[in-house]
């Protein structure tokens, strides 16, 4: 009961009902925040860092950038979206906060355009040697198959075009990447859906900041080739999947394309099926059947393993230990 108080009386203050508002609409910097409810950063610091010891907003840190939002799952969720409910929605208050919001977010939205705009001719030029990507799209979907109610991670997630594809359904989506300028790109990508659900995160694939079997998906869509030990990228994902859940890895199968490692750092010029199997099975993973997309010149494949029922940590974070060294 104390909680169930103490997390009222924190959201009880006006200001604070403001903050609840806006980051339940999507996550925010303090600078953001501040640019909204037009309140000075030491003031709306102070509100945010109540709000955050009561359970009702998350905090995570992104380089040197600290993002707030409503949390998702949880007894802080649980109780926030009755009082959210109760805020009449013709509040002027609250109306120019939303006015303000949608003005954050297009100015997101402008900076990942720019930044996609930037790059989008390397990447056209790889999908061009490739099967058309809503082939692969498909293919994945119909190998993940229902997502209802489950809990989906993406790892190395660029544009978070994963996350939109496959977090409609899921209960929540995650995305990790490394550079914060893809991170915004997935951030505007994701509020454009309106997948509020769906969230991303600065994060190293080798060292994922989550608890092992978390995840009842995990994704590594075109990402392996880059990675220096793709072994321990697929250990690592090994470790949070949970029981009876499913990892799948879409990548190129094997090929001679130089000019991929020596332009777009490719560090793998593709993947044997018995490579990825034999990575699955070190982890106790039981792999399922390969799906071969051929394309001109690059062939695409989707790799997926099982879980076992019974869960395996101890087992695949020694996998994962052995992998790193």
């Amino acid at each position: 009961m104390e909680q169930v108080l103490a997390r009222l009386r924190a959201a009880a203050e006006a200001t604070r009902l403001r903050l609840l508002a806006i980051c339940a609409e999507c996550e925010l910097t303090v600078s953001e925040i501040t640019q909204i409810i037009g309140q000075s950063q030491p003031r709306v610091s102070r509100h945010l860092k109540l709000l955050c010891e009561a359970g009702l907003l998350v905090r995570f840190r992104e380089g040197t950038w600290v993002f707030y939002r409503t949390p998702n799952t949880g007894p802080g969720a649980e109780l926030l979206q009755p009082v959210l409910d109760l805020l009449p929605r013709d509040d002027e208050t609250l109306l120019l906060d939303r006015t303000r919001l949608e003005q954050v977010k297009a100015q997101r939205e402008q900076i990942a355009t720019e930044y996609f705009r930037a790059n989008a001719d390397d990447w056209d030029r790889i999908r061009s040697l490739h099967i058309d990507e809503a082939v692969v799209e498909r293919a994945l979907v119909d190998a993940i198959g229902d997502l209802s109610g489950g809990r989906i991670l993406d790892i190395g997630t660029g544009t978070g075009r994963i996350l939109e594809l496959l977090g409609k359904t899921a209960e929540e989506g995650v995305g990790v990447d490394m550079s914060r300028e893809m991170l915004a790109v997935a951030r505007a990508r994701l509020q454009r859906a309106d997948l509020s659900n769906c969230l991303v995160r600065q994060a190293d694939m080798y060292q994922l900041p989550y608890p092992a079997g978390m995840f009842d998906v995990v994704t590594l869509h075109q990402v392996l080739h880059y990675a220096e030990r793709p072994e321990a990228a697929i250990a690592e994902a090994a470790r949070v999947l949970a029981p009876n859940g499913r990892l799948v890895v879409v990548d190129f199968a094997t090929h001679d394309r130089e000019e991929l490692r020596e332009e777009h750092a490719h560090r793998r010029l593709g993947f044997e099926d018995g490579a990825i199997n034999t990575w699955f099975r070190a982890c106790e993973l039981s792999p399922g059947d390969v799906i071969s997309l051929p394309g001109k010149p690059l062939t695409v494949r989707i790799w997926s393993a099982h879980a076992s029922a019974k869960e395996q940590k101890s087992q695949i974070t020694n996998n994962h230990n052995e992998a790193a060294e």
